[in-house]
C-alpha cells in the first residue's frame, strides 16, 4: 500500500509540473515574442507526453491486485482448495513447531515424524512431516489423495484439519490427541497417569471397529488402513477413540502403479498374505484390528522379544494361542486392571480377536461383522461355527509342517473352550 501511495504521488507530481509550466508558458505570451511563445509550448508538450505514460502506469498498478506467494512449485496453481482444508504455509509450521524441534516431537513411524505445534490463535495440532522420495508431478496426485482423506468424516475417525505441499515437503495438520495412543496409555504412561480400565478398553474396541468399517464400507473408493495397531488408535481429552493414520498408505504410494506390492506395516501386525503377496484388502486390516485387541486385553507389544526370556513366543497371537491351550486365561489379561473386568467381557473380545486373525482372509469377518459382534450380536453363532470346522482341521493342523516358527502365528488356533475351568 505504501508502495502503491508513493507511485500516485509521484504521478501527481508531474501532473502539477505540466501545469505550471503551461500556465508560465500562457504568461510568457502575453508579453514575449511569438517565438518564445512556440518554444515553450513545445517544452510543455514534451513535458505532457512524458506525463501521460507515468499516469497511466501508475492507475494500472492501483488497480492491480496483490500478488501472493505459496510454499509451492512455480509451475503450481497456487490457489488450491481442497473443501473446508487449509492450506498451511511452510513458515506458519515452523513456527508452530519450532522449526520441527526434536523437543515437539510425539511420534515416529514409517510415514514420518509426529510434532506437536500450537498455530498464531493458539489452538494445538499434530504436524505428520512425510516421509518420501521426490518425484516430479506428483504433485497433483498428492492433492487428490489428500482430498480424499479428507472426505473421510467419521467421529471415530482423525479428522485432516490441513495440509502444505513445498518442492521439498509434504505435510499434513490434525488436531492434537490429549492422551496420545492407545500403545502410549497401555505402556508408555507415566506414574501419575491411571491404566486405562476395561470399560475405556471396550469402549475403544467398538469405536476403532466402527471406524475402521466406515473407511471400508462408506468410502468411495474404499480405505485401507495397512497399520491398524495401538500405537495408531488415538484418544482425544474425553477417551473417545478415533483411528489416525489412515490413507497415508495410499498416499505414500502414488507413484506406483494401481497395483501396490510394497508391504506398509508393523511387524507382529501384518496378515500373513500380505506379507507373502504384497496386496492388501480389508481383510488384512481386520487381522490387524485382531492383534490390536490382543494388545488392549493383554497391555503387550504385538512383537516383543523380551518374551524370549521367558522361553515364550516373541509373536503375540502365537503367545496368546499357547496360554489358551493351556487354560490360563488369567495369566492373559494385563495386570494393570488389578481384576477390574469380568471374565465373559474379556472371553468375548478374545473370541473376535481369534476370528479376525484366522489365517485365511476368507474366513475373517469384515469390519462391519466385528462391530455387530462387539455390540452382542452373532457372536456366539459365529464362534460355536468357528470352532465346529475347527475340529474337523485338528488332525491336519497336527501334523508334521516346515518352518514352523513363522507357522504357527498363520494357523488358526484348535478350537478351545474359553469358559472352560481354568
Amino acid at each position: 500500500m505504501a508502495a502503491a501511495a508513493l507511485r500516485w504521488s509521484w504521478a501527481a507530481a508531474v501532473v502539477s509540473l505540466v501545469v505550471g509550466v503551461s500556465r508560465r508558458v500562457v504568461a510568457n505570451t502575453e508579453g514575449a515574442s511569438s517565438t518564445g511563445a512556440i518554444a515553450g509550448g513545445a517544452a510543455a508538450g514534451a513535458a505532457l507526453l512524458f506525463a501521460i505514460p507515468a499516469i497511466a502506469f501508475a492507475l494500472w498498478r492501483r488497480r492491480k491486485p496483490e500478488e501472493h506467494f505459496f510454499d509451492v512449485p512455480a509451475e503450481e496453481d497456487p490457489e488450491v482448495h481442497l473443501g473446508q482444508l487449509k492450506r498451511f504455509s511452510l513458515r506458519e509450521l515452523q513456527v508452530a513447531t519450532d522449526n520441527f524441534s526434536n523437543r515437539n516431537v510425539l511420534g515416529r513411524g514409517g510415514f514420518g515424524k509426529v510434532y506437536k505445534g500450537r498455530l498464531t490463535d493458539g489452538s494445538l495440532v499434530a504436524v505428520k512431516r512425510l516421509k518420501e522420495e521426490r518425484t516430479h508431478g506428483g504433485e497433483l496426485q498428492f492433492q487428490t489423495e489428500v482430498e480424499l482423506i479428507s472426505m473421510a468424516v467419521h467421529k471415530n475417525l482423525l479428522r485432516l484439519r490441513g495440509f502444505c505441499m513445498t518442492p521439498t515437503e509434504r505435510l499434513l495438520v490434525y488436531p492434537y490427541m490429549a492422551n496420545g495412543s492407545v500403545a502410549s496409555r497401555l505402556r508408555e504412561r507415566g506414574p501419575d497417569d491411571p491404566p486405562l480400565e476395561w470399560e475405556t478398553r471396550a469402549r475403544i474396541a467398538l469405536g476403532s471397529a466402527r471406524g475402521l468399517s466406515y473407511l471400508h464400507d462408506h468410502c468411495d473408493p474404499k480405505i485401507i488402513h495397512r497399520d491398524v495397531k495401538a500405537a495408531n488408535i488415538l484418544l482425544d481429552e474425553s477417551f473417545e477413540t478415533v483411528v489416525g493414520d489412515f490413507g497415508l498408505a495410499r498416499l505414500m504410494d502414488y507413484k506406483d502403479t494401481h497395483v501396490t506390492t510394497a508391504v506398509r506395516g508393523t511387524i507382529g501386525h501384518i496378515a500373513p498374505e500380505y506379507l507373502s503377496t504384497g496386496k492388501s484388502s480389508e481383510k488384512t486390516d481386520v487381522f490387524g484390528y485382531g492383534i490390536m485387541l490382543l494388545e488392549l486385553i493383554t497391555g503387550q507389544r504385538a512383537f516383543d522379544l523380551a518374551r524370549l526370556a521367558n522361553d515364550d513366543d516373541v509373536m503375540l497371537l502365537d503367545w496368546v494361542k499357547g496360554l489358551l491351550k493351556e487354560k490360563k486365561l488369567e495369566q492373559l489379561v494385563d495386570p494393570d486392571l488389578q481384576g477390574g473386568y469380568t471374565d465373559e467381557e474379556v472371553e468375548s473380545l478374545i473370541q473376535v480377536a481369534l476370528l479376525c486373525t484366522q489365517g485365511s482372509p476368507m474366513e475373517r469377518p469384515k469390519m462391519s461383522e466385528v462391530v455387530r459382534m462387539l455390540e452382542g450380536d452373532g457372536l456366539a453363532e459365529r464362534w460355536e461355527e468357528w470352532q465346529k470346522v475347527e475340529v474337523v482341521r485338528q488332525e491336519a493342523e497336527r501334523a508334521p509342517r516346515h518352518n514352523d516358527w513363522i507357522v504357527d502365528s498363520t494357523y488358526n488356533l484348535n478350537a478351545v473352550e474359553l469358559s472352560g475351568p481354568r
